[in-house]
């Protein structure tokens, strides 16, 4: 909410916020019906982001082409399981590790690692040579789903505008569990904008009334 209309208006109470941002999250039919559209093929690697790089188990065993991509970072979303050997000891010293062992089932719960992941990638491209690979065995539900709520996270898309971003470069669709986790997840960022702006509107209006009083 922009702080000269909120001036210009009563405050709307954080309730009524809530309820706003829960009505404007898109609805998992409409979600679904984007990921089904565009291309739908992808590469075993592809750049959704700038120096994040999004790809399958194929590429996370291809030590020599992850080192000509400059990768420094690579982000496990299948750690542990027999199909992605990635370990610390697998890319050696050279590379930050960091293993999710998550299975790409609906009635596995990935939220756990929304966060840690998100900030795996973050803390990682805080470095202007730094270049993230994020996989599982695929490269299209569980790596596909963390890299979305990084985008979330720390860079203010809403879900939708985030499997956009991302389908502008690749074919992802993270499975309908993974959906609704991220749904909760866009939820909940969209009440923590929504009370920060509730706040600062506040903070906005006490110091016009503390400047009117001092002109008084």
């Amino acid at each position: 909410m922009d702080a000269e209309e909120a001036l210009a208006s009563s405050a709307p109470t954080l309730d009524k916020a809530d309820a706003g941002c829960l009505e404007e999250t898109t609805s998992m039919e409409t979600l679904e019906e984007v990921l089904h559209g565009g291309q739908l093929s992808c590469n075993h690697v592809d750049e959704v982001w700038p120096n994040l790089f999004l790809g399958d188990m194929f590429m996370s065993h291809d030590r020599y082409g992850l080192w000509l991509l400059g990768v420094t970072h690579v982000l496990n979303a299948a750690h542990g399981k027999m199909c992605c050997k990635g370990s610390d000891d697998f890319y050696g010293t050279t590379v930050s590790y960091y293993g999710v062992p998550a299975n790409d089932l609906p009635t596995f719960d990935l939220s756990p690692f929304f966060y840690p992941s998100a900030q795996f990638i973050h803390q990682a491209l805080t470095k202007p040579t730094a270049k993230v690979f994020v996989h599982c065995a695929v490269g299209v539900s569980r790596s596909a789903a963390l890299v979305l709520a990084y985008l979330m996270i720390h860079h203010n898309y809403t879900l939708m505008n985030a499997i956009l971003h991302v389908k502008e470069n690749r074919w992802v669709f993270p499975n309908r569990g993974f959906l609704r986790q991220l749904q909760s997840l866009d939820e909940q960022l969209r009440r923590e904008r929504t009370k920060r702006s509730h706040e600062e509107c506040l903070h906005s209006r006490e110091k016009r009334q503390t400047f009117h009083l001092g002109e008084n």
